[in-house]
């Protein structure tokens, strides 16, 4: 680990702005790097197409970049702050063990912010890590065209199926409580909106939350000290990895 300046670099964006493939290209060019999610849903297992785990961005030229805190509790159980940091800090030491440097990759603030910031959360108060921390900006509009085409992708890669498999196993209550997808998709499965209303309503829903994403973030950098390099996420990810790279040779 002291070949890096860092302890960890952190990814971070709105969702549909292509956080997990271009952490996974970084990861892959530096060789020596593990991802670990930051995302409160990607946690669950059997709630993949919905939280977006899309697991194939991990495969680069071949090669599989390693991930941590994906699929590591059941759905319906209510993970919160406190256990994401102890899992992360698990992780952490696990990696940097290996004299690996973790990149943290998410688009949940809080549980960014709780590491970065040190949140004492239980009685528990965790080091603070030096960051280069990297986000990845995408023009609204844009934003907005992005968010619809993978929502039509998500439905037609079998979203509607997998909800109705948690049901299976979980309450419709409990899946509702964890928002956008799993929300609007369960209230359609259980005959309380057409599709088309489920759809409208999501598609809404999923561009309020970027949009609070984004004022999330923006307070980490404004109000509460976190530097963040803001990326075009529209470059390609050849280009965002060379940049990437740049700040963290910059900081030698």
């Amino acid at each position: 680990m002291s070949m890096y300046p860092v302890d960890i670099i952190t990814i971070l964006g709105p969702t549909a702005s292509g956080k997990t493939p271009f952490a996974a290209r970084l990861a892959h060019s530096l060789g020596d790097a593990e991802i670990i999610s930051a995302d409160s849903r990607m946690v669950y297992r059997g709630m993949t197409i919905g939280s977006g785990k899309d697991l194939a961005d991990y495969v680069v030229d071949g090669n599989n970049v390693p991930y941590h805190l994906i699929d590591i509790c059941e759905p319906g159980y209510r993970f919160n702050v406190y256990e994401f940091q102890c899992a992360f800090q698990n992780a952490y030491m696990d990696i940097t063990a290996r004299e690996k440097l973790p990149i943290m990759c998410g688009g949940t603030g809080l549980y960014i912010e709780s590491v970065l910031k040190s949140y004492e959360l239980g009685q528990v108060r965790f080091p603070e890590r030096k960051s280069l921390t990297i986000g990845l900006k995408i023009e609204r509009e844009l934003r907005r065209e992005k968010i619809t085409r993978r929502l039509k992708a998500r439905l037609e890669e079998g979203m509607i199926d997998e909800v109705r498999t948690l049901l299976q196993k979980v309450p419709a209550e409990r899946l509702i409580r964890y928002g956008l997808e799993y929300k609007f998709v369960t209230l359609y499965c259980i005959g309380e909106l057409t599709y088309d209303e489920m759809f409208r309503l999501l598609e809404i829903a999923i561009h309020q939350f970027a949009k609070r994403q984004m004022t999330w973030f923006r307070g980490m950098e404004e109000r509460r000290g976190l530097p963040i390099h803001w990326i075009d996420a529209t470059l390609p990810h050849e280009e965002k990895v060379a940049i990437a790279l740049k700040l963290l040779a910059n900081m030698q």
